[in-house]
């Protein structure tokens, strides 16, 4: 007999372990996701905006189906707990913010976990819902390659050096030394 695994177990599965961070981020994509009363993304359908570059953001990849590889998770690493998910149709969004100081130095590392998972979202988080102007679908762009190392580099990545184009890795910036 085959048992489905629960969200959790998943998003666990997907990160590698149980942790803090990953339970922030699926608490805050759960309740995101009630209050635009969506399930998880199949089709580009959502987006999510994360504003860190923590463990957290495997939990909202896991539980909303946002990726950076599908162009519909953003990344705006401005250090911050803060999740924005919302519906290209319509534009709505929730923006889920940790609350300063809920977390720091509260328990050990299960007690935080179960208290990020089970414990009154209004205490911990603050949820609003906002007006966002949502980015396209994702664009696939040409490929051009490389005078130099040859690799292929998408074009708008491309900068042009001698005429030729050239990756990022390969091109140099003209400096004064300055």
């Amino acid at each position: 007999m085959c048992v489905e695994k629960t969200p959790w177990e998943k998003a666990v599965e997907f990160h590698g372990h149980a942790c803090p961070g990953l339970a922030l981020g699926f608490r805050a994509a759960q309740l995101a996701l009630q209050e635009l009363g969506v399930d998880r993304d199949i089709d580009e359908e959502l987006v999510a905006i994360v504003e860190n570059d923590s463990c957290s953001i495997d939990a909202i990849q896991s539980l909303t189906g946002c990726t950076v590889g599908k162009g519909n998770m953003i990344m705006r690493n401005n250090g911050k707990q803060v999740f924005t998910i919302g519906k290209r149709s319509g534009g709505q969004a929730v923006r889920v913010a940790l609350k300063f100081g809920v977390m720091q130095g509260k328990g050990d590392r299960e007690e935080r976990i179960k208290k990020l998972l089970h414990g009154p979202a209004e205490e911990l988080f603050d949820i609003r819902k906002v007006d966002l102007e949502l980015p396209g679908k994702a664009i696939i762009f040409n490929t051009v390659q490389c005078s130099r190392c040859g690799e292929g580099v998408m074009e708008p990545k491309a900068r042009l050096r001698d005429g030729k184009p050239v990756c990022p890795d390969c091109f140099s910036e003209y400096t004064r030394g300055f």
